[in-house]
């Protein structure tokens, strides 16, 4: 049996060498960090430069490539805006929930009117409940949005919102019943969560839930188990919360060999399978769907990156681009309530790096993606992403 598992792991290794460091961002804390009070902002003088803190893990061992690009990024956005001047300043918060309170406090001190960052969730709440008695708004990079609300915002691509798009879309294609299939932790459940809710608002009912523990044998026992819930059930479709970086390789090639089809069955992620290339050559990717950020926008983003600095940006750097993008085009309006959460949450949204987004009265965002599959090996975009609210997607 374990023949079987040779190549996949191989696999898996590569994949999670290079996705691995996304994760970050989410740091799922168990029973959720949220937190309640501020969200209304601070006035600024619109004919002065805006104090902007950055907050991100610059020394931390595993993360301090991910600060330098969210710092270039920023500084990016910074150099892009027309008409509108942003002090932005640096704060290095090391990926400590201690330092991250402290240099949100200090930040506000030396008269920050708004905070970027942190990147991990455990410190994108301290740095929020730092500041929250000064009335200062906090944009983190997390995507976990259980500890959104309040003065903490999440600019981070969430579960809910990826959940919705793709059950949105398998709606009007015809899908009514979907097996849900997630690893028994943390993430796995925050994953479920998303998508019995998405189900619920797309008229799609949740036939079965399969859960198993996170462990190579685990996932081959769960195989035959999850195949014949699909037959059962007589579901139409399977929703995966696993990652490439996770049990995603051996689901995609176990489960059609226990005769779960991809010509009878839609597989469909909920994390990108296109990252890293080698998930697209699996035998259960065929023919699966999954949410993609507008190619276009990210293309042109990375471009500009590259051009500036001689190196692509990090998957996550983006989201210090479209916070400075945000305060920018908000100040640009020369209001002194630029920042306060009735703009930040204006129902228009922005231009991001990755296509059109919008912050929301809790704390959460939404973003417009794609709809992708995976035909031959090669990644087809099924439905494109939406370029404004209330279009298709949305």
């Amino acid at each position: 049996m374990f023949a079987v598992f040779t190549p996949v792991r191989k696999t898996m290794a590569k994949i999670a060498a290079v996705v691995s460091v996304v994760a970050l961002a989410g740091c799922f804390p168990e029973g959720g960090l949220s937190i309640s009070g501020g969200g209304g902002g601070q006035k600024i003088d619109p004919n002065a430069p805006i104090p902007v803190a950055l907050l991100v893990p610059k020394s931390h061992s595993g993360a301090g490539p991910v600060g330098r690009s969210l710092e270039n990024a920023a500084r990016l956005a910074v150099s892009d805006l027309n008409g509108v001047q942003i002090d932005l300043r640096v704060y290095d918060t090391a990926g400590s929930v201690t330092q991250s309170a402290a240099q949100a406090q200090r930040a506000v001190d030396e008269g920050a009117k708004i905070i970027l960052g942190p990147l991990f969730a455990d410190n994108a709440v301290a740095a929020s409940k730092a500041v929250v008695d000064e009335n200062i708004n906090v944009l983190a990079f997390s995507n976990n949005s259980s500890i959104a609300g309040g003065n903490l915002f999440i600019l981070g691509q969430t579960f809910d919102n990826v959940a919705d798009r793709l059950m949105g879309f398998a709606a009007r294609k015809g899908k009514r019943n979907v097996v849900i299939v997630h690893p028994d932790n943390t993430e796995g459940a925050f994953g479920r969560n998303a998508i019995q809710q998405a189900a619920a608002r797309n008229g799609v009912k949740v036939a079965a839930v399969e859960s198993f523990a996170f462990s190579q044998a685990a996932v081959a026992a769960a195989a035959p188990k999850i195949a014949g819930t699909v037959r059962s059930t007589g579901a139409d479709s399977v929703f995966l919360t696993s990652t490439p970086a996770g049990a995603l390789p051996l689901l995609l090639q176990l489960m059609p060999e226990a005769g779960v089809a991809t010509t009878s069955t839609q597989y469909i992620g909920l994390s990108r399978w296109d990252v890293p290339a080698q998930t697209t050559q699996l035998k259960g990717a065929q023919g699966g769907w999954f949410a993609l950020p507008d190619q276009q926008a990210l293309a042109a983003f990375e471009r500009r990156y590259s051009s500036a600095f001689g190196s692509g940006p990090h998957q996550l750097g983006g989201l210090a681009y479209d916070g400075v993008a945000a305060i920018g085009a908000l100040a640009a309006r020369g209001k002194q309530d630029a920042l306060t959460g009735r703009a930040l949450t204006q129902s228009a949204g922005f231009q991001g790096t990755t296509g059109v987004f919008r912050l929301k009265a809790d704390g959460t965002n939404e973003r417009g993606l794609a709809v992708a599959t995976v035909s031959n090996n090669q990644v087809v975009i099924l439905d494109p992403s939406p370029r404004s609210f209330g279009g298709a997607g949305f």
